[in-house]
């Protein structure tokens, strides 16, 4: 009847799907789950039938009831879904699902052709909702295997005690042994870990191995009580610390494998090229369990894109990202900061050559760039030689530990060689004047500017035009080397925001600027906020909005030329 029903009601659907869920908990059977199939093609279960289903994947994961019913249910809910805060069985049910496709034969392989399927064949997933839905029932996975540690540890209510309103120490119930995937669905996890108190801890399943300084210390909790300072908080377990050799939470079998399903995901989601930038954005503001995980940002500091990669740094002041947690001396450094290190180079290659980028690694990495450089990672070589070079390290015994960490390896060293020889031809440019303006012809190259100012001397050099041409933002390395230029023609080049960013932290002097018809957007418009000493500037045909006009026009005092035209400031 509801599947005729010429009436559009959601609950002619919700009807029959209720009264099954009544009958499913006086007598399960495999027919009823098969006769409502037709219904679910269209229409989310309900929390009784969830509860049934999850039963079901628990007790009968390798029926075909979980093949050829739940399937299309599952795959309806990751696509559709908007969120698993308002029905959160429709999450447990999926990760049930999940778990009774990595009980099959062939394991995890089905599981990956299950994501796969979530997808699609092509190179962009069509459905913007199957991402997050997973990445969401992923996170809540892996932390049900730590939630009756983290609930027994701080000698706090429990999430389901919480929902029942028992929140008096006497009300509470002894702690249970860890359990995954109970019957009762749990409300949702919070997004963030958070250090746990150091209170005394109840009896408890879950055995803590801590080995420092090559002694080990085991700690063995069952049926008594243990606590103290000395227990690591949660991050700690979670994490690598540099103080613990190893540091581990043995989880019982079933927890262990719910882990390591769940993490496989997060690495399969994580090799989709389309997925890769929403994903990053989706885990920055979470810490990551100890080793599981780190496959995930390894390709996130491999990837070129800069919405990905810029992910890797902190979602505000004052909060870790991955950066400053795999930095040596982070508390998930366990690999001698390699990873650190290709972070720092695939920053470096994007936008972040820039002071503001070397001023925060002074701050604050500077010991682990050094000890890097001095293993011979030519990426912090380079680092440290560009603080010398733009003058961003102001202390002179800094300064010298630096250049002897230089000069301590053959990589350092050359470079550092090399440094010195440039600084020696800005200085000959300078003393030796040369032109003050000069014209390239169109279609000129990056390579050619290049080659045309290392062949001469350009010291004097006020008014350069490079209109026409096709120079991009990588000839901003060469226009920095020109301390007196002034005025700069850029029209109708493929310049962009890097090259801007860079140009407002080095040409202070610059007075005329023309970007016309170049890609340059805010991002890189809001830079010449610096640039204090613009008198002229033409950003007609660009990317401009209204409000960075207002932002530029109020920072920049001098400026009294300036072109709008066809941008949205017009």
């Amino acid at each position: 009847m509801a599947l005729t029903s010429p009436l559009q009601d959601e609950s002619i659907h919700q009807a029959p799907l209720h009264i099954i869920s009544t009958l499913l908990a006086e007598v399960a059977t495999h027919a009823l789950g098969l006769a409502i199939a037709p219904l679910l093609e269209n229409n989310h279960p309900p929390p009784d039938l969830c509860e049934f289903f999850c039963k079901h994947c628990r007790e009968r994961p390798r029926s075909m009831v979980v093949i050829e019913v739940f399937t299309p249910v599952v795959q309806r809910i990751l696509k559709h879904n908007m969120d698993f805060g308002k029905c959160p069985r429709l999450r447990l049910f999926t990760q049930e699902y999940i778990l009774a496709l990595n009980e099959l034969n062939a394991g995890m392989e089905v599981v990956k052709k299950f994501v796969h399927s979530m997808h699609g064949p092509t190179g962009q997933c069509p459905h913007p909702r199957v991402l997050p839905n997973l990445v969401a029932v992923c996170l809540a996975a892996i932390y049900s295997c730590y939630e009756e540690f983290i609930n027994s540890r701080d000698n706090s209510p429990s999430l389901k005690e919480i929902r029942n309103g028992c929140q008096q120490q006497n009300d509470r119930k002894p702690p249970m042994p860890l359990r995954l995937l109970r019957p009762e669905p749990p409300t949702p996890p919070p997004a963030t870990l958070l250090p746990l108190s150091t209170n005394p801890s109840p009896p408890h399943e879950i055995l803590v191995e801590l080995e420092r300084n090559n002694n080990s210390a085991n700690t063995r909790r069952k049926g008594e009580q243990s606590g103290g300072d000395s227990e690591p908080n949660l991050i700690d377990c979670l994490l690598v610390s540099p103080a613990v050799n190893t540091l581990s939470i043995q989880l019982p079998a079933q927890a262990d494998r719910v882990l390591g399903c769940f993490a496989l995901i997060l690495k399969m989601l994580s090799d989709y090229d389309d997925w890769r930038p929403a994903l990053a954005s989706l885990l920055q503001p979470i810490p990551f369990p100890k080793e599981e995980l780190k496959y995930v940002i390894q390709r996130f500091a491999e990837d070129p894109r800069q919405e990905v990669h810029s992910c890797l740094l902190s979602v505000r002041s004052g909060k870790d990202g991955w950066f400053q947690l795999y930095s040596p001396g982070g508390v998930a450094c366990d690999d001698d900061g390699e990873l650190f290190a290709s972070m720092v180079h695939i920053l470096m290659g994007s936008c972040y050559k820039t002071k503001k980028f070397l001023l925060s690694l002074a701050e604050n990495k500077l010991g682990p760039c050094m000890l890097l450089a001095l293993r011979g990672n030519q990426t912090m070589v380079e680092i440290l030689c560009l603080m010398l070079e733009y003058n961003i390290i102001e202390n002179k015994d800094t300064q010298l530990q630096i250049i002897s960490t230089l000069e301590s390896t053959q990589v350092g060293l050359r470079m550092y060689e090399q440094l010195c020889d440039r600084q020696r031809e800005l200085k000959e440019l300078q003393r030796k004047g040369g032109p003050t303006r000069l014209t390239l012809p169109s279609k000129s190259t990056d390579a050619d500017l290049a080659r045309l100012l290392s062949s001469g001397s350009f010291g004097n050099l006020e008014n350069l035009s490079l209109a026409f041409t096709n120079v991009t933002s990588a000839c901003a390395e060469q226009l920095i080397k020109l301390p007196s230029l002034k005025q700069l023609n850029l029209w109708s080049t493929q310049f962009g925001d890097a090259g801007l960013r860079l140009l407002s932290e080095h040409l202070a002097c610059l007075q005329v600027l023309n970007l016309c018809e170049t890609p340059v957007t805010d991002a890189g418009l809001l830079a010449l906020s610096s640039m204090k000493s613009l008198c002229s500037l033409n950003m007609n045909s660009t990317k401009l909005t209204a409000d960075t006009y207002e932002d530029l026009k109020a920072k920049l005092p001098n400026l009294k030329d300036v072109d709008v035209r066809y941008t949205e400031a017009w």
